[in-house]
């Protein structure tokens, strides 16, 4: 029999620790509105932070708080106290900024800079951006941004379908079966967000998201047939890019010695960079239909989720059951009476 192998053992998690302006610019250009004020826009200067900055305080003086390697957002606060300032002043306190290394600028509320304090940060190589839309609008959209590139990773090796609207993993030991079930699952208008190789990312508290990779996207190797396209092949309807990863199904050769889950009373999880996600230990063998078994603990899943857990609903009737013949015999039949039509 194959050795069985645990593709959530030993996952390695990967954390980017800087990403260029030139990609922060290019990334955030169309969904910000973001225009380039000094020509500056491919600049290698590095952001190493998700969070942002309002530098209103260094403005003004105070940069004991100053955390100048974030991207520095200067909305209607700030730019109302430069203007509030004699020319020269406003120039010394913009200036003041670029006492330290910062990596970008970006004015929101669709207002610009003056010319002279433009030049300053030309003259120090900092790129500086105009966005139209208002301060809180395009911080959201900036954090959503830097939260997801600085996200930890990991990668699993495995099959990411969509049932149902509920994100399955398949793994198990290479070559068990994982991409023909997955293709099954697409056949019956299921849709495939990866084969192979899963990207996962954890997405603030308890939230994990699956992906592909930008080479393999929604191919998918079947042995003995060779490498297929679901996206042409299927259509648009068959695939995502993205989904939240909410149940594993783990795959393994059926074991006789083995003891396996019988009431689903016992739930089970695994813990994925921190975050725990329910666990399902599928025996299979020739001829058990595994796809429609899929089916069944995604729905099983949405019913658990939305407060109906059949394996509990079962052992309460059982115990009421076993309580009300403890006082008094009863027939073990389903209805009292067949009615006569006999169908």
């Amino acid at each position: 029999m194959p050795q069985r192998s645990d593709p959530l053992k030993n996952l390695k998690t990967i954390e980017r620790k800087s990403l260029s302006v030139a990609h922060f610019f290019e990334k955030n250009r169309e969904r910000i509105q973001l225009i380039s004020a000094n020509g500056l826009h491919e600049s290698n200067r590095e952001i190493v932070e998700k969070d942002l900055h309002r530098p209103g305080l260094a403005l003004a003086g105070y940069v004991g708080l100053f955390t100048y390697h974030r991207v520095q957002v200067f909305g209607n606060t700030e730019m109302k106290y430069l203007k509030s300032l004699d020319e020269d002043a406003r120039a010394e306190a913009f200036e003041r900024l670029f006492e330290f290394t910062i990596p970008c600028i970006v004015v929101t509320n669709d207002t610009a800079l003056e010319p002279r304090l433009l030049d300053i940060a030309t003259k120090y190589e900092v790129p500086v951006f105009y966005s139209r839309y208002e301060t809180t609008k395009a911080y959201y959209y900036m954090s959503d941004f830097l939260d997801d590139q600085f996200s930890p990773q990991t990668v699993i090796h495995g099959a990411f379908i969509d049932v149902y609207g509920v994100g399955v993993l398949f793994i198990g030991r290479s070559g068990i079966g994982k991409s023909e079930i997955a293709l099954d699952l697409v056949e019956r208008g299921h849709r495939l967000v990866a084969d192979d190789v899963v990207v996962v990312t954890q997405k603030g508290e308890g939230i994990l998201m699956g992906s592909g990779t930008d080479l393999v996207k929604h191919f998918m190797e079947i042995r003995g047939l060779g490498l297929i396209d679901i996206r042409s092949m299927f259509g648009i309807r068959a695939i995502r890019f993205q989904k939240r990863l909410e149940l594993i199904v783990h795959l393994e050769e059926w074991d006789d010695g083995k003891e396996y889950e019988r009431t689903g009373l016992d739930s089970r999880e695994v813990t994925v960079m921190g975050v725990s996600v329910p666990h399902v230990r599928l025996p299979i063998f020739p001829g058990k239909n595994v796809t429609v078994i899929t089916e069944v603990i995604a729905l099983n899943y949405l019913l658990k989720h939305y407060g109906y857990d059949p394996a509990v609903q079962f052992s309460q009737r059982l115990k009421e059951r076993l309580e009300d013949r403890a006082r008094r015999p009863s027939e073990d039949r389903a209805i009292d009476w067949f009615e006569h039509d006999f169908e």
